[in-house]
């Protein structure tokens, strides 16, 4: 199956505090994915990330092979 949506080593922080670190994550074609976890622990920052509605501290975020990490959403 092809790789549609690639993170590599996303972190991401919020004045000083670690939200994300670290996540590596494929995402494949025609695959059904959930985020599942207590308030808090970064699903909706994942789901913006990926969006493009924020910005990696670190990190590359793929689709379809291209680095999407500065593609506005």
């Amino acid at each position: 199956m092809k790789k549609i949506i690639e993170l590599k080593n996303i972190t991401k922080s919020f004045d000083g505090v670690p939200v994300l670190q670290n996540v590596n994550l494929d995402i494949y074609d025609n695959e059904f994915i959930t985020l599942l976890g207590p308030s808090g622990c970064g699903k909706t920052t994942m789901l913006r990330v990926i969006g493009g509605f924020e910005s990696v501290s670190s990190g590359k975020i793929y689709f379809n092979q291209k680095v999407i990490n500065d593609v506005p959403p």
